[in-house]
């Protein structure tokens, strides 16, 4: 009897495992491509004039193409953060981009510790995973989440392209060379080890490029387009006066250096784009694997006075070109090519991603999520999108409607901002206070105070003395993260 149960035990088992293991080597492979501080103004396809991105471009022929894709964060932790677990900065406790001390060294932690992932939820459920580029999460040395593959970056910022730390099987050394091909050779790599395996891969490759920012862009583009740029006008950015909330980059406004150096190294990602895609069709697995490209977070190249991201004025911004991403998927198995113009945040990332991929079971239930999916639109099936977005930083928050725009920041108070946007898209008018208005403004409010009071977690609530793990870049007096202005 006791051999019959320990037959029926060891048949019963495998046949769960044999089970599980069919259903992932029938899943689609996922390839997320994520680049760092990219407007997806700057792109061929979201109708940049200036700069080539060919392979981009290919892509969103291809595929589905979102014009109106928004980051809920302006800097690299916090949004980085909120793609890989569908929370808000209030609700996984990143409001700014983390400390170099919390990547390497005696203080290092991995900030995601206690939620799910999606790289975590893939590698449960059968995933090969792999990470080649920015991390920007903490506890860099050591690979999180199930990653079989892991190179990345020492710090978060990038200096230099080719002079950067970088870890690679544990190990500290200066990048061997340009690091968007490197991340690219590596991703390439991936993808030919897992080629023939049986199981489904899922590739994250995070550039640390565009960038487009720091003291290299007073340098010119070394890349192979820089040539190319050399004595291009570049009139997509434009040459305006500088913003008087301008608090940073004031050295790239208007600077024809600045400007080409953007422009070629969105063309070094696009190459490198394209090289994964070749990579992919090169071995058969085009036709079965789901290819997201996106940025973290917007970038404004010149538009209102503005050069840079919300964190690069005072007070904090929350312009719409601050958080406006390029978003585009590919999976020819699946996904209708076309255009949607409903208006999507990063929060919503994980949820469509998951639910398109077959793992709708797998969507985190705790601590809930507010992003909601859009896998009906990959579908090309009908959807009702309300357009409601909410983006924070610190002390700014805001909420974005169809028609409207409401901005409010404490800690420090004020200025709050209200904006027409269907007759002001370019948010050129600031409405708030005048009485016309007064019931859209407390509206406005209402709603942006209720969706934290719904979805922030208490200990992360910045507006209730909440904390945040990454130190404020603008706190008010007396708290240990306050740091005064400099005279402008």
């Amino acid at each position: 009897m006791n051999h019959a149960r320990l037959y029926w035990l060891f048949f019963t088992t495998w046949i769960l495992f044999a089970g599980q293991f069919v259903l992932a080597a029938d899943r689609p492979n996922v390839v997320f491509i994520l680049t760092d501080n990219h407007g997806a103004w700057t792109l061929g396809c979201y109708g940049n004039k200036d700069i080539r991105t060919p392979n981009i471009d290919r892509l969103a022929v291809e595929g589905m193409r979102f014009t109106r894709a928004m980051s809920s964060n302006p800097v690299c932790s916090p949004t980085r953060a909120t793609y890989l677990t569908g929370l808000m900065p209030s609700q996984h406790g990143l409001h700014s981009f983390l400390d170099n001390k919390y990547m390497v060294g005696p203080e290092a932690y991995y900030t995601l510790e206690e939620f799910e992932t999606l790289p975590e939820i893939l590698h449960s459920e059968g995933y090969v995973c792999g990470l080649s580029g920015k991390w920007h999460l903490g506890a860099n040395l050591t690979p999180q989440d199930g990653f079989s593959k892991w190179i990345t970056m020492v710090r978060g910022s990038t200096r230099n392209f080719y002079d950067d730390m970088i870890i690679q099987d544990g190990e500290v050394k200066k990048t061997p060379k340009y690091m968007t091909d490197l991340w690219t050779e590596h991703a390439v790599d991936f993808i030919e080890q897992n080629k023939d395996n049986e199981k489904p891969f899922f590739l994250y490759l995070a550039y640390n490029g565009p960038y487009c920012l720091g003291p290299l862009l007073l340098e010119p583009a070394r890349n192979r387009h820089a040539s190319f740029y050399a004595d291009k006008e570049l009139p997509s950015f434009p040459r305006d006066t500088i913003h008087p909330w301008q608090y940073n980059n004031k050295a790239y406004h208007n600077n024809l250096t600045s400007i080409r150096r953007v422009a070629a190294e969105v063309s070094g990602v696009d190459d490198g784009v394209g090289s994964v895609m070749d990579a992919l069709s090169k071995y058969g697995l085009d036709e079965n694997t789901i290819v997201v490209f996106a940025g973290d977070q917007g970038w404004m190249g010149g538009q209102n006075g503005f050069f840079g991201m919300g964190d690069h004025t005072r007070p904090i911004g929350a312009h719409d070109l601050m958080m406006q991403v390029p978003l585009i998927f590919h999976h020819p198995k699946g996904i209708r090519p076309g255009t949607t113009d409903i208006m999507v945040s990063n929060t919503d990332f994980l949820p469509s991603l998951l639910e398109y991929a077959g793992l709708e079971n797998r969507i985190p239930r705790k601590p809930r999520l507010s992003g909601r999916s859009f896998a009906a639109a990959l579908r090309g099936e009908p959807i009702d999108w309300e357009t409601k977005m909410v983006y924070e930083m610190e002390g700014c928050r805001s909420l974005r409607i169809e028609d409207w725009k409401y901005v409010a920041r404490r800690e420090p108070e004020g200025p709050t901002e209200l904006y027409d946007m269907a007759n002001d898209p370019y948010e050129r008018v600031n409405l708030f206070g005048q009485p016309q208005h007064a019931d859209i403004q407390r509206a406005m409010a209402v709603k942006l105070d209720g969706f934290f009071a719904e979805y922030a977690d208490p200990q992360y609530d910045i507006w209730k003395g909440g904390r945040s793990k990454a130190r404020r870049l603008l706190a008010p007096e007396g708290h240990p993260d306050y740091r005064p202005l400099r005279k402008q």
